[in-house]
Formats: C-alpha cells, structure tokens, sequence
C-alpha cells in the first residue's frame, strides 16, 4: 500500500458502505448519514503544469495578513447544496448470509432476505453554477439514486432531475424541478490553469452532515494522478480540510470564483489529514455547459495509445529529458493518423501547456470540444515539431443498449467495442465484440453470470458485434444459448438453457 495512505471518494449513495482493507462501517442506514463509496491505492502524482504568466505578490504588510475571508464567503456560500441522494435496495435479515457455507445451502434469496424495499440515504454536496437551478455535484454522491433532493443553505429543499451524468470525470448535472421563477445564486468558473501551487482556496461543503462549513488552506501540488479509478486524472490537491460529506462542494479563490469540485482524500482514519483533492474548474465547467444545454457528452478522439517517456526512453530517443506522453499504437484511420502522427513520436505540449505523462495529454483534449482545433508540440527524429489538427468526435459513437423483457440476458447493459472503446479497454482497435457496461442486480442475466467487463462475442454462432444487433439477438427464444465471451484475456464457452 501507498505509503499515503488510502484514497477515499467522499460521499455517496450507498449509505453503510464500508471502506476496504478492512476499515469499519462509517455510516449506517439512517435518515441521513454520509458515506464512503470507494478506497483505492494511491500512486505517485503527475508534474505539475507550467507556472501562469500573471505576477504574484506577497503580502507586504500585517495588515495584508490580518484580512478575514468573511466577505468571501459570505458571496460564495449561498451557491453550496446539501445534496440527498435515495436508493432502494433488499437487505439482509441474517448475519450469517455472507458466510460461503451459509450460501451454499441457501443462497441469496429465501425467508433470510427481508422482500420490502429498504431506503438508504447519503449526503454530499454540491454547487450551483447557472441561476436556473443548474447544480454540479460528483458522480459517486448520486450513483444509483432514485430520488435526488438539495437543499440550500437558507433551508429550502428542492427535488431535482439528473441531467448528465459522467462517471468518467465523477461529475453529474442537477436541476431542481419546479423553480417557479427563482434565480439561484451562481458561482463563476474561474480559469483552473491560472491556479499556482501556493494560491489560497477556500473549501465549502457539508462534512459528515454537521452543517455548511467553511475551511481554508492552499494550493499544495496541481495536475495529481493515481486518486479515483476516473478516466480524466488532472486534480487540484489542497490542505484546505475536507471530509465525508464534502463531495461535490465548492473550492474557490479569493475573489469567490469556483477553481474545482471537491471530490477525494487521502486518509488512514476517514477524516482530514491534509491531503484533498478537487477536479479542475476547466473540465468541471465544460461538462456544465453540456448540461445546460442539454446535450450529449461527445469528446475528441486523437485516435492513439501513448505511454510516459521513461529515463531510457528519453536517452534512446535523444530527448534529453523523461517528459511528454510517447505514441506506442495509431489507430488506422484514426485523426492521429489522418494528421500525420507515427509510432514513437513524443507529444510535448497541447496549446503552450507542457505535456509530463499521457493523462495531462488525456486531459487537455477532454477540457476541448469537438470541432475545436489544438496545436500539438512534438518530438520527433531529434527535432520539435508543431502541428494544428481539428478535433473530432470518436468514431461510431453509439448509446449503450439495455435488454429487457423475458430473455436470459435481461438486465444486461452492453456498448458496442469501438475503436475509441478498445483504446479504453486496452483491447486492440480491430476487436469485434460488445462490453458489458452493467449487470442488474437479481437480474436473470447477473443470475446466469455474466459480469461487466464481459466481451460478448457471439450467441449462437451469430456475431455480436454491435450492440443493436445484440439487443436483438437476446430476446429470441431459442432452447439453448451457446455463449462466447472473453472475460480476464481468456475465452470463455458456456452453453445455458434458453
């Protein structure tokens, strides 16, 4: 384990959630209690981006250190939510039910599980960012909900709908329901690559439901990696207190503008040891502005695996420094391709911004929409090179199918592997198949199964190739399915009754 300690996502919906490596329970199923949805390991951080350009002063005098941050928060704290998020789900009526030999005989189902629908609820927060009602919050404090309430911190409760939601960078989008004309305070995005190592923020947010609270602290490293399992690492540490509770809530400058979202610490005990870390306004505002205007979540694609530049890469390379995100694998036909690019090219800077590994590469092109253009530095043949390519939308974007209806694979929800979903699976681009993006749970297909992450290759002898097709190919009534899948790089066989 890190010598950091555990990683913790804070808030979230599954209320009674404990951590893992064996921490205890942090919340129960009560009314309103914070959670703890995911632990991992923490790794070592990315560098850090380039200094701005804009001329920083100390503070001259004890009058300058003497100033409060009451004006500040007294602006800001009116766009901070409280944020309820409700699911339902069966519970356990015997402790014994999670003991193998216990299962055996009885499994998950019978008089040892309690059939009534039981409420759990978790707390996070969230900020308002459009006077409409529009809300941003984490993905993981609304995951699974079936009910979502905010409430503001003057006392009124509003419910809302889930707009988007983007486990890939943990953001959703809220808007409350019926506002009945209100205008709701917002908070500014400010521009998250002004932000400098040192810079004072203020973290706002609902630690371990006490209450809206305020803390205050710095910068302490920029563009850190190795903190979710999100595909879009690029956060802002601080030391600016941050707890259960706090996921989704504002970190802002001095002059009350939103420099990223709340969303993790690192911690050995579940509280604050100074180590917080929050998404970036620049990627959080671009899935906002999605949000507000209703569309789909579309990023560019560059069509290409990278991997960092080790020492020996860069002594190999003549680059003279381990720096830049390398080029191992263009996808044919892909806009790396179609710009030029080839194996073993070194890409340097995106728009003047350094490039230290391939997720700040990932992260510059996610903060951009599609149709936009980046200029891209790169190494390559020991000379640097610019070059200006328009960004495009992956190709065969399709929307996840989910089957129902009376069929062996009800519940199953499946995506069909594209090229830009097996540079994401770490699969070669050329592969024919559909991912299991989601099982539901006591479905028929989780009580044959099958398991997300599962690449269906065929049914029957028929291809599976796209995820319509799929859907298609499941709900027939065959007597038998014979089912091909590749599960953990192997290749599964399996024939069920139909």
């Amino acid at each position: 384990m890190s010598k950091q300690g555990l990683v913790l996502v804070l808030g979230g919906v599954a209320a009674g959630a404990a951590l893992v490596f064996g921490y205890a329970e942090l919340s129960s199923r009560t009314a309103e209690p914070p959670a703890m949805v995911s632990a991992v390991q923490a790794t070592e951080p990315a560098a850090a981006e380039p200094a701005a350009a804009e001329t920083r002063a100390v503070p001259a005098t004890r009058t300058e250190l003497q100033l409060s941050f009451a004006p500040v928060v007294k602006s800001v704290t009116p766009s901070v939510v409280n944020v309820y998020a409700t699911t339902i789900s069966q519970r356990a009526t015997s402790p014994f039910l999670d003991d193998p030999f216990f299962q055996r005989f009885f499994g998950g189902d019978g008089p040892f599980m309690d059939s009534r629908p039981q409420k759990s609820q978790s707390l996070g927060s969230g900020v308002i960012v459009d006077g409409a009602g529009v809300i941003l919050t984490n993905h993981h404090v609304i995951e699974g909900a079936t009910d979502i309430r905010v409430s503001t911190n003057n006392g009124h409760e509003y419910p809302v709908d889930l707009v988007l939601d983007d486990p890939k960078t943990d953001l959703a989008v809220l808007k409350v329901k019926d506002a009945k004309g209100a205008t709701f305070p917002a908070l500014a995005f400010a521009d998250s690559d002004q932000l400098e190592v040192g810079d004072l923020v203020l973290a706002i947010g609902n630690p371990f439901g006490v209450g809206q609270t305020v803390t205050s602290g710095i910068v302490s490293a920029l563009a850190r990696t190795g903190v979710e399992s999100s595909n879009y690492e690029f956060f802002i540490q601080t030391d600016a207190a941050i707890n259960p509770g706090n996921s989704g809530g504002a970190l802002v400058d001095l002059q009350g503008r939103l420099v990223g979202v709340n969303t993790a610490i690192v911690s050995r005990s579940g509280g604050s040891v100074g180590i917080g870390f929050a998404i970036p306004a620049n990627m959080a505002k671009l899935v906002a502005e999605t949000g507000i205007a209703g569309g789909a979540l579309v990023r560019p694609w560059f069509g290409a695996r990278m991997q960092p530049v080790t020492a020996d890469l860069a002594d190999s390379l003549g680059l003279g420094q381990a720096r830049g995100a390398l080029i191992s694998e263009i996808a044919p036909g892909g806009p790396a391709e179609k710009a030029g690019f080839a194996d073993g090219d070194v890409i340097l800077a995106v728009d003047g911004f350094n490039i230290e590994q391939p997720s700040a590469f990932d992260f510059r092109l996610a903060t951009k929409p599609v149709g936009a253009t980046a200029d891209l530095q790169y190494f390559r043949a020991g000379k640097t090179e610019d070059k200006i390519i328009t960004l495009e939308a992956p190709p065969g974007t399709a929307k996840p199918v989910t089957v129902s209806g009376n069929t062996r694979f009800a519940g199953t929800t499946v995506e069909t592997v594209t090229p830009a979903v097996a540079q994401e699976l770490g699969l070669p681009y050329d592969t024919h198949a559909v991912v299991v993006r989601g099982i539901e749970s006591g479905s028929p297909a989780d009580d044959m199964g099958l398991r997300a992450g599962d690449l269906i290759i065929s049914l029957n002898g028929d291809a599976t190739d796209d995820a319509e097709r799929f859907g298609k190919l499941a709900n027939d009534r065959p007597q038998s399915w014979r089912v091909v899948l590749q599960r953990g790089g192997r290749i599964v066989r399996a024939e069920v009754s139909g």
